[in-house]
């Protein structure tokens, strides 16, 4: 065997492994991926999702808890989804305010199992208020 084809051989080989290493990676992130959505952005597809976030405001007079259940919808202003989440609210999550709810769908309601508030009168998570921006409904100041 000569040189270039060993060279070949080489390169070959390498660029085998490498495609077996970005398979390996990809499928043991595929299960761990969560994408997220505003309440607009979701459609039929994503009731079959494993999980995902959705984020937007707690639509005002929405919020009901009874113990450590609560039921809410979020919203960004142009479509609602139906949260219901069990366990303690964070301190901050109230009506109004923005929230990132992480679960999956059991027909048409959200099932969150992680509710995630926004902490000050100026912070919202960049996605939402990418969002928001887009749809021309957002009020708050720069998230930069």
């Amino acid at each position: 065997m000569n040189a270039k084809s060993q060279r070949l051989m080489f390169v070959a080989a390498g660029a085998v492994l490498l495609g077996i290493a970005a398979w390996l990676v990809s499928t043991a992130l595929r299960d761990n991926i969560v994408f997220f959505f505003t309440p607009s952005e979701i459609d039929a597809q994503h009731y079959e999702a494993k999980r995902l976030r959705v984020g937007g405001l707690v639509a005002a007079e929405s919020l009901n808890i009874d113990g450590l259940i609560a039921n809410f919808i979020i919203t960004d202003d142009t479509a609602q989804i139906a949260v219901r989440y069990e366990g303690a609210l964070p301190d901050l999550f109230r009506e109004g305010q923005g929230v990132v709810a992480e679960g999956r769908f059991d027909q048409k309601r959200f099932i969150a199992d992680t509710v995630l508030a926004k902490h000050d009168e100026t912070y919202m998570p960049r996605e939402i208020a990418d969002k928001l921006k887009e749809q021309g409904v957002w009020q708050g100041a720069d998230s930069k």
